[in-house]
């Protein structure tokens, strides 16, 4: 089982994390639900939630760490699971706040740009509210991995908030 532990929040992305291992960025919209997939993925409540857009300002690393003890498979139990890896969450903040200051924005595109410069980094999860059409922030974000080969997962969020119906028809027009 992994074990999250919040190690900090810093204002730039040149941080040297220690001990060195795999990073994995979180990159998404203003309230578009990092902190909260974050919080779901642990199962509990390690990352602040806000229902303010642009709360988060600077780069919030958590470090999952692996469980002690031998886990075992709930079907076989007599086969060991291979052991999980040690790996940081980087909990960017929100891009395309409307409300931004020029200062803000230019802070942000720098810490953006450094965390995926970061030599760690293995990927990252990108999120998507699925009520809203893709933005021009979204477009440029999608032009900035595509140009840099930037590994990525893209995850589409608050679709408890839609009709099932409503639901997979956005599912279908943002896939193509």
């Amino acid at each position: 089982m992994l074990r999250p532990h919040f190690v900090g929040s810093f204002p730039r992305a040149d941080v040297s994390l220690d001990p060195p291992l795999p990073e994995l960025a979180l990159i998404g919209r203003s309230n578009v639900g990092k902190s909260s997939l974050l919080n779901a993925l642990v199962g509990r409540r390690i990352a602040r939630v806000s229902r303010t857009p642009g709360k988060t300002r600077a780069l919030n690393v958590y470090l999952m760490g692996a469980g002690s003890g031998e886990q075992y498979s709930p079907v076989h139990q007599q086969e060991p699971l291979p052991a999980p890896r040690s790996y940081y969450v980087l909990d960017l903040p929100g891009y395309g706040y409307a409300k931004a200051s020029k200062t803000d924005r230019a802070a942000f595109q720098r810490l953006l740009t450094g965390c995926l410069d970061r030599a760690r980094l293995a990927g990252v999860v990108w999120l998507l509210d699925i009520r809203r059409a893709p933005s021009e922030d979204d477009g440029a974000m999608q032009d900035l991995f595509a140009a840099r080969q930037t590994r990525v997962l893209a995850a589409l969020t608050k679709s408890d908030k839609l009709p099932q119906g409503e639901r997979r028809r956005r599912e279908r027009a943002l896939a193509a």
